[in-house]
């Protein structure tokens, strides 16, 4: 039976869970049991994603050798890049179409773990790196947990290869086991569409309609034109091809498990199908996870400047470009589950002398329209950390006198997925 049921093409399972649980949600909203399939499938990626990002990170990093041909500085400034460009591109949008928020007294959210200025959040992303690995791996404090691994990975280096490939096999178990969770991703989605209908309805996610295109288009563009030209810089060809295949292949998968860190996986194996270097791909997937963020960089932005368009205050270009950089810095710090760009909102506010109460009155907003935010948001995500890490070992290879035919590497990737 699981044969036959893993042989029907995932998306095509998503999309008949999708179906499923539209039609339940509407005809037989008192099924609220239902519900119970998402919160299983969603716990049970926030308990796997830590532990893999972990052991991934690590074990790639143990199995480094000097002198290994890798694209690491490439991968790194195209992630911090991307998530700044992303960045301007929402401040930009939010000046040319201001949005303006339906704030009410009765939208709440607790502002304790909330940072307020960029002090504290600098302040916090450097005492927590260091924090208990043991307590990060409990809590999916992504930050933390790749202080650590990469830590103990570097010390791994100097261990026996014994040692080693037992750390990668083990690495490469808890990969399987996210590999069969993502197989009943389906029966989670029937459950998520089917609680998200009966909880806001269509009426929830439509008072907030011109938001959420705001959001999503932004983030279209971003990856469609913004991401494209920078593939083009590096590869000199066409970036179209291998820009639709990431958001087909990656893009698809996150925007229903809404965890950049469970779609390392599909990451991992969409990059070996495409042919890539296994000593780079083996730590920038996992790196993307964290590292780069552009589609949390435009919820952060776009979410802060609605706030100050609701209130009547007006920004400066040059505050705009601080708000750039410092959605760009603590983006990089958000964690790898869903809704991790939320609580970054009030920091971003508090440039603006945004009080703490209204700011969360926004995150309350995120948390309703995050059904279609959320999901693109981690699909940008996701799908990026594998165009930008292709990106660049095509780059580089080109550079080197050795380019590669985009177009012909993708068909024999998908020949290779079957």
């Amino acid at each position: 039976m699981f044969q036959k049921y893993t042989r029907i093409p995932l998306i095509g399972r998503i999309l008949i869970g999708i179906i499923i649980g539209v039609f339940v949600g509407v005809v037989l909203p008192s099924w609220t049991w239902i519900d119970l399939l998402g919160e299983l499938f969603i716990g049970a990626l926030k308990a796997i994603a830590p532990l893999l990002v972990f052991m991934v990170i690590m074990s790639s990093i143990s199995g480094y050798e000097k002198g290994t041909e890798n694209h690491f500085g490439t991968v790194i400034i195209l992630y911090l890049g991307a998530t700044f460009l992303s960045a301007v591109a929402a401040v930009l949008a939010s000046y040319l179409f201001p949005i303006k928020l339906v704030l009410s007294k009765a939208t709440t959210a607790s502002a304790a773990n909330a940072p307020k200025g960029l002090g504290q959040i600098v302040s916090d992303l450097l005492t927590n790196a260091v924090s208990n690995p043991v307590h990060a791996l409990m809590n999916g404090d992504y930050l933390t947990i790749l202080f650590w691994a990469v830590l103990l990975g570097i010390a791994l280096q100097a261990a026996s290869q014994t040692t080693r490939t037992v750390i990668k096999d083990f690495s490469q178990m808890i990969g399987k086991v996210t590999g069969w969770i993502i197989e009943f991703a389906p029966f989670g989605i029937v459950g998520l569409v089917h609680q998200a209908l009966v909880e806001t309805g269509t009426k929830g996610v439509l008072r907030y309609g011109q938001l959420v295109l705001m959001l999503v288009g932004t983030m279209i563009f971003v990856y469609l034109v913004v991401y494209s030209l920078m593939v083009w810089s590096l590869t000199r060809q066409n970036p179209f091809p291998l820009v639709f295949w990431t958001l087909k292949v990656s893009g698809i998968p996150a925007f229903f498990t809404r965890s950049s860190a469970v779609n390392i996986p599909i990451n991992l194996e969409a990059c070996e199908d495409l042919g890539l270097n296994e000593k780079s791909y083996g730590v920038s997937i996992p790196l993307g996870g964290s590292a780069n963020s552009g589609g949390a960089a435009i919820t952060i932005s776009i979410m802060t400047l609605a706030a100050t368009h609701t209130l009547g205050m007006d920004f400066s270009i040059p505050l705009a470009l601080v708000l750039c950089f410092l959605t760009a810095i603590a983006s990089t710090g958000v964690s790898g589950i869903a809704g991790g760009s939320l609580l970054l909102i009030p920091m971003a506010c508090s440039l603006f002398g945004i009080s703490n109460d209204i700011a969360m009155q926004v995150v309350g907003i995120g948390f309703v329209i995050g059904v279609i935010q959320d999901s693109v948001e981690t699909a940008v995500n996701s799908a990026s950390d594998l165009l930008f890490t292709a990106a660049a070992e095509y780059g580089d290879l080109r550079k080197s006198g050795k380019p590669v035919n985009i177009s012909a590497a993708i068909k024999r990737a998908n020949q290779a997925r079957g």
